[in-house]
């Protein structure tokens, strides 16, 4: 509902039909609006590079959320998906929370319907649920607690080894989990078409190709691709990894966006993007890739489309993200 009252605004005042003059210094105009209007501008890693260098905070979903929640700028320009900027506005409930297009979904979202899981987690009465961030304010409402890939497995371990767990909404993610902890997590079928499309055939050879490089993924990968990695991480942590790391190449196997920042750390170093099982060269999420420079400085300039969620589901979805952000403290 919050999404059709949203784009209602939008047609109010023509705002998808507005074309933006190809004279502008869009840099320039937005660093003037974000001055005037006292608005900060988020960035996930893998929007498009020149996103990345306009942002005042560039990150994954755990520090951005950390940083929506102290901020105190008027507005939260989110440059990401949905749900991301769906959780700004739940950590910001009174603050205007703005995102580029309100299209910008997550595959990996809309695989748990908040219908069909609540039913599935009314089978499992005696486990508690840990969703991953990656998905919509009703899920999160259903939740006890919510992570992200940089903290799952802090928060796992922080529950009693006999506690029994729902884990959702990515089956790869939480099978990597149960690996690496332990656990017998009861795992939602959900999974990203992003890190879901990574062709084992294509990187074993371009390894063979590449002998010198390093195979990096993220956890959302499939488990056979991990098996051959050197290192696993959220996208924080395999861009740090690159940081210290002594390796001068690397094959990456996560969304492209984040190659531009390994890239600006590591000007002397070669990343090479992991080959997806399709025709394309490169394996963007193409929902990321919505958001645009034009498109942001319009959302900027007409503060639309905002994201707008009723009470309710703001106070029951805010309730496990800040159990996550109490033990991510810890």
């Amino acid at each position: 509902m919050h999404i059709e009252v949203a784009e209602k605004n939008l047609d109010k005042v023509g705002f998808l039909d507005l074309k933006v003059d190809p004279s502008l210094d869009l840099f320039d105009e937005i660093e003037k609006l974000k001055k005037e209007k006292n608005m900060v501008l988020l960035a996930h890693y893998y929007q498009e590079p020149d996103i990345q260098d306009v942002a005042d905070y560039i990150g994954d979903s755990l520090g951005l959320a950390q940083f929506a929640k102290k901020t105190s700028a008027d507005m939260i320009v989110f440059a990401g998906v949905h749900f991301m900027a769906e959780t700004a506005k739940i950590l910001n409930p009174d603050k205007k929370v703005l995102l580029p297009d309100l299209k910008a979904g997550c595959s990996l979202a809309d695989s748990a319907p908040a219908d069909l899981f609540k039913k599935f987690k009314e089978q499992h009465p005696d486990h508690i649920v840990i969703s991953y961030i990656n998905c919509t304010a009703q899920i999160k409402a259903l939740s006890d607690i919510i992570c992200t890939s940089s903290n799952a497995e802090k928060i796992i371990n922080s529950l009693p080894a006999d506690q029994k767990i729902i884990f959702a909404p990515d089956k790869n993610l939480g099978g990597y989990l149960n690996r690496k902890t332990g656990r017998n997590m009861v795992l939602w079928n959900g999974a990203c078409m992003v890190h879901e499309i990574f062709s084992l055939e294509k990187i074993t050879k371009l390894k063979i190709r590449h002998p010198e490089a390093k195979f990096i993924a993220h956890p959302e990968c499939e488990e056979p691709l991990l098996r051959i990695a050197d290192f696993i991480g959220s996208t924080t942590a395999l861009l740090n990894y690159t940081i210290k790391d002594d390796s001068k190449s690397y094959i990456v196997a996560t969304e492209t966006g984040i190659l531009h920042q390994m890239q600006k750390e590591n000007p002397g170093k070669t990343f090479i993007p992991a080959p997806p099982d399709n025709n394309c060269a490169c394996n963007d999420c193409p929902h990321m890739k919505l958001n645009t420079l034009e498109k942001l400085y319009l959302c900027m300039k007409y503060e639309l489309p905002e994201i707008l969620m009723s009470k309710e589901l703001i106070e029951k979805s805010r309730i496990p993200i800040e159990r996550m952000l109490d033990i991510s403290a810890t």
